[in-house]
């Protein structure tokens, strides 16, 4: 799987706004600034974020951008979801939906396969632990054996 920069710039601008959002909302501009996101970006992912029911803008002198449910709500997967569309596709189709031929028919277990392994870690962790910087142990399990750390 390849994460795009959308996904990691929406990542890092809602970890922000939720710890942001004990005080206040916080400008695009602020948000920008924090992460080093290009501001014309940010402005259309966050427009992505706002469709999907994850952010709402509040305006006037204190606006800005808040979450629009409980951090604990939101998981990494459904801010992906909502930037990029779905976690695995091929050739921008659903992996139940892409039709092989009897000798091939056997990759499509595969990309189900990774689809279920992503929802694995992607589902289970959150923007709230994302804002505390506390993964959930099913997900830091994953990363405690060294080869999870080469490149292959």
């Amino acid at each position: 799987m390849r994460v795009s920069a959308k996904s990691d710039y929406a990542l890092r601008a809602l970890i922000e706004i939720a710890r942001e959002t004990e005080r206040s909302a916080i400008s695009a501009e602020e948000l920008g600034r924090r992460q080093d996101i290009p501001h014309g970006f940010l402005q259309a992912i966050l427009a992505d974020l706002r469709r999907a029911g994850v952010v709402i803008s509040q305006r006037g002198q204190s606006g800005g951008w808040r979450l629009a449910r409980a951090a604990d709500s939101v998981s990494v997967a459904d801010v992906i979801r909502a930037v990029d569309g779905p976690l695995v596709s091929v050739y921008g189709l659903r992996p139940e939906a892409v039709e092989y031929n009897d000798e091939a028919a056997v990759l499509q277990h595969v990309w189900i396969a990774a689809r279920r392994s992503l929802r694995d870690v992607f589902e289970h962790v959150t923007i709230a632990q994302l804002a505390v910087g506390e993964l959930p142990g099913e997900v830091t399990s994953r990363t405690a054996d060294e080869d999870a750390w080469q490149p292959h």
